[in-house]
């Protein structure tokens, strides 16, 4: 099981109020899509996004649903990246989103916050291994090689 997602304290969330612009997704409208250039990062305030990811036939795979509080594009923006994944909006969901280079210039003006933006990196990072790793035990795929196993 993991933990509960880190949040961002109610300070920074507070501090990042007037850099970011609120807009409402029907179901099925696409926020960003994978390889497209990195706009800024959005913040999941209501509703449910689903994190589609293409496989190797050009098809798109459901890696996550994600609901409020949830942070998307942010290791792209740190970045400067494309995005890795596309999100669409599962259901009718308002996100705000933040310009990468107004993200950026506020976490340089407020080093106070980076940790908090380090710490979200990581749990991210960490989430996605959990993901993939499930991804492949599945049982209609190939079992990992002797090799993986003991890095696991």
């Amino acid at each position: 099981m993991q933990p509960p997602p880190i949040q961002f304290s109610p300070e920074l969330s507070g501090a990042l109020h007037g850099l970011k612009t609120a807009r409402v997704y029907p179901k099925g409208a696409v926020l960003f899509r994978h390889g497209t250039n990195v706009e800024g990062v959005f913040l999941v305030e209501a509703g449910q996004i689903r994190i589609l990811f293409p496989t190797s036939q050009g098809r798109a795979q459901l890696l996550d649903c994600v609901g409020a509080c949830s942070v998307l594009g942010l290791s792209e923006t740190m970045s400067g990246e494309t995005y890795r994944f596309t999100a669409e909006a599962a259901d009718h969901s308002t996100v705000s989103f933040i310009p990468r280079n107004r993200f950026l210039e506020f976490l340089r003006k407020h080093p106070e916050f980076c940790m908090q933006v380090v710490r979200k990196l990581s749990e991210d990072l960490n989430g996605l291994y959990h993901k993939f790793r499930n991804i492949s035990a599945h049982p209609g795929r190939p079992r990992l090689r002797a090799r993986d196993e003991r890095l696991n």
